[in-house]
């Protein structure tokens, strides 16, 4: 499956962001450990959005990460935020999995 991971990204403090993109790349690297393909819609967004004039810089992120969580077959909430909410909710509209822990997706067979 192509998982997305979504969690909180916004924060008071670039530390904070940091901290919070690391986590879930993290989690990323536990789904790609488990046979299949984790996406984080911000790693998308990011490096365009900080290159861009957009003038809303967190709607083009939240743009660019709906986009990249909606070709994915499920998704892993780490933490909530309304951003990560607002992901979840579009994922489980589409009546796919939601996952909240690692644990809880089941690992590919070979």
């Amino acid at each position: 499956m192509i998982i997305g991971v979504a969690g909180p990204y916004s924060a008071e403090t670039n530390e904070e962001r940091k901290k919070n993109l690391n986590a879930m790349n993290d989690a990323a690297a536990e789904v790609l450990a488990l046979g299949h393909i984790p996406l984080i819609g911000v790693n998308a967004a990011l490096p365009v959005v900080e290159r861009s004039d957009a003038a809303d810089k967190y709607k083009a992120i939240m743009d660019i990460s709906m986009a990249v969580i909606d070709k994915c077959d499920a998704i892993l909430i780490i933490g909530e935020s309304p951003g990560a909410d607002r992901e979840r909710d579009h994922v489980r509209s589409k009546g796919l999995p939601v996952y909240y822990s690692v644990s809880e997706i089941p690992p590919v067979s070979n």
